[in-house]
């Protein structure tokens, strides 16, 4: 089975409270923890990869931002998932050919530019054009910003989902959108749903996230943010010896 198969094989048949949880690495280094500690399969994010390299979320050259995930790729054995934002102006071809080439069996594809949402049938026929450059290659998560970036109501969310599922979307991530809603969004969304994670204590839990309808979990820069906590105390600690 290729691992764009497993990939798929994931998200399928989950149960209630058994969200598919992808950790977000930013290295190579990080990703092999994720992978030791257990984890399927993972899932770049931009963000955190932009951190990683100098730049603010958003300004990372494509260059880099591809460079960064072919080393991630080449350096574990399971699935990776791409954040590749907007899609830097490539057109479809170009741009799946270029997750093809840097190992990514997926990508996450976002509905706005620059904090505007863009015409959702618009986007909708660029991500059918992603889907048929990508063939079955490609496992494509459809991020919808309605929550970050639009008026934050649900069923705006709902119609932008069903034209990216019939585009040819395999999942859909309604990144923001509040825990109480996630019931509705699921009644109303096709497929599997991708839910922002939290790592400070303060949110959901993964498992309350699944029974809310959530199939899989990211956590964007999150885990970057808590490594460089836990380095921050490791710098406190190594200057207390010198």
């Amino acid at each position: 089975m290729s691992k764009v198969d497993v990939f798929r094989a994931l998200h399928r048949r989950r149960e209630p409270g058994d969200p598919l949880v992808l950790p977000g690495p930013w290295d190579a280094v990080s990703a092999r923890v994720f992978v030791k500690a257990g984890f399927p399969a993972l899932a770049t994010p931009s963000a955190g990869i932009a951190s990683s390299l100098g730049y603010e979320d958003g300004a990372t050259p494509a260059d880099e931002m591809f460079a960064a995930v072919a080393r991630i790729s080449r350096a574990v054995d399971v699935p990776v998932s791409a954040d590749v934002e907007g899609g830097y102006g490539l057109a479809p071809k170009e741009l799946v050919e270029r997750l093809l080439e840097a190992g990514a069996v997926g990508c996450n594809l976002e509905d706005s530019s620059g904090g505007v949402l863009k015409d959702p049938h618009e986007h909708a026929e660029w991500l059918a054009e992603v889907r048929y450059a990508a063939g079955d290659r490609l496992f494509v998560n459809a991020r919808v910003d309605t929550f970050e970036y639009g008026d934050g109501n649900p069923e705006r969310a709902i119609e932008r989902a069903a034209l990216y599922v019939a585009a040819g979307a395999d999942c859909i991530y309604p990144i923001g959108a509040p825990a109480d809603v996630l019931p509705l969004l699921r009644s109303g969304i096709q497929g599997p749903i991708n839910v922002y994670g939290t790592l400070d204590g303060g949110g959901p839990t993964p498992t309350e996230l699944g029974e809310l309808g959530a199939t899989r979990v990211t956590f964007g820069p999150g885990l970057l943010r808590w490594a460089a906590l836990a380095l921050e105390g490791m710098s406190g600690e190594l200057r207390k010896r010198m």
